[in-house]
């Protein structure tokens, strides 16, 4: 080996003790920490991101329910009950979890018989369904009509049944009081609303909702309780009449005190249901007075503009969910689990922080 090789083998051979030596040093540094101990892992930089607290997902909904209106339901026929096991499945399925409560807003039953109500226990029983509540429509009293061979007879009126005996049905179905009650559902009021009479005792309401002045309490000290300006949801079957009419046969009576109770509430949700329209038929289905109106459509029996059941399968109802500043609607078609875009409304709630 001459003098230059000689040089470069030297050179090399310092290079790799120090890189032996680094390496050593380095590993016996993460092996022991001086002590006898292990070396301490260094610290992080910042502190982990906080567990998500529970509760509503920043900027999710607050309340979330389901408005089921006219299921008819009946012990004679098949198409009721089935709509409404397609309803309940998909609420409690793809909805599990996003539905702290469902509404049933009248006419409930076909006639309001025992049998109708056995079926419809037989309907809801299987499912694991959240917290419910209902009213009742003109049909939850038609047990008046009904003849000796179970069917439905004008001629069968009167026929010995009474109003009070069908309100008191429909009360020990839903083990209540009174038809008429509120709720507290996360902190939101829903307020349930119910016709007291029928034709048997009041024969000048015709089809119409009569509703006493001790409701008509009960929804006026509920709205006062009601602070800052959360919105409160108003539950009723038969709809409103126009504007300065106080109602009659297929419509709220009396609707004057009615509007009145509710003027001074901007943020006021009211439900109705009754006409079974379809929400792609072109009818209207939200009106703006000082409150926000919405009639929806029909589970059992959703009929066109002029009253005919041509879809057959259709069975329609509402999902509403509650943000901080606003109220969104919209219209779900459960026969094929979709939803409904001319059934689609946001609305901004007033001077409200919920």
């Amino acid at each position: 080996m001459n003098r230059r090789g000689f040089i470069k083998w030297l050179l090399a051979l310092i290079a790799g003790a120090i890189m032996f030596s680094g390496s050593f040093w380095s590993r016996w540094r993460e092996e022991d920490s001086g002590d006898g101990l292990p070396a301490r892992t260094p610290e992080p930089s910042s502190p982990p991101a906080p567990e998500p607290s529970a509760g509503p997902a920043a900027g999710g909904p607050l309340l979330s329910f389901f408005i089921l209106s006219d299921l008819h339901v009946n012990a004679g026929v098949d198409y009721p009950s089935e709509h409404l096991k397609k309803s309940l499945e998909q609420i409690t399925g793809e909805f599990a979890g996003k539905t702290d409560c469902m509404v049933f807003t009248g006419d409930l039953t076909e006639s309001g018989t025992d049998s109708e109500y056995k079926e419809l226990r037989s309907v809801l029983s299987p499912f694991k369904l959240p917290p419910y509540y209902a009213n009742m429509g003109n049909h939850d009293y038609y047990n008046v009509w009904i003849d000796k061979s179970g069917s439905w007879n004008k001629e069968a009126f009167p026929n010995g049944k009474t109003d009070e005996q069908s309100k008191q049905t429909f009360c020990n179905f839903f083990n209540l009081e009174k038809p008429y009650y509120a709720v507290e559902v996360k902190g939101y009021t829903i307020i349930m609303l119910s016709q007291e009479v029928y034709q048997q005792s009041r024969p000048d309401v015709g089809e119409g909702a009569w509703y006493s002045d001790e409701q008509l309490q009960l929804l006026s000290a509920k709205l006062a309780e009601n602070k800052g300006g959360k919105p409160v949801f108003v539950m009723i079957h038969q709809p409103l009449p126009a504007a300065g009419q106080d109602g009659g046969s297929h419509r709220l009576i009396p609707a004057k005190k009615f509007r009145e109770i509710l003027k001074p509430y901007p943020n006021v949700f009211v439900f109705s249901g009754h006409g079974h329209q379809d929400f792609q038929n072109g009818t209207q289905h939200y009106m703006q007075e000082s409150f926000h109106w919405f009639v929806n459509s029909s589970i059992g029996r959703v009929l066109n503009a002029k009253y005919e059941h041509v879809r057959k399968d259709a069975a329609q109802g509402l999902y509403v969910q509650v943000y901080e500043d606003r109220v969104e609607l919209k219209g779900r078609e459960f026969s094929t689990a979709s939803w409904i875009k001319e059934a689609d409304w946001n609305v901004k709630l007033q001077s409200a922080k919920v």
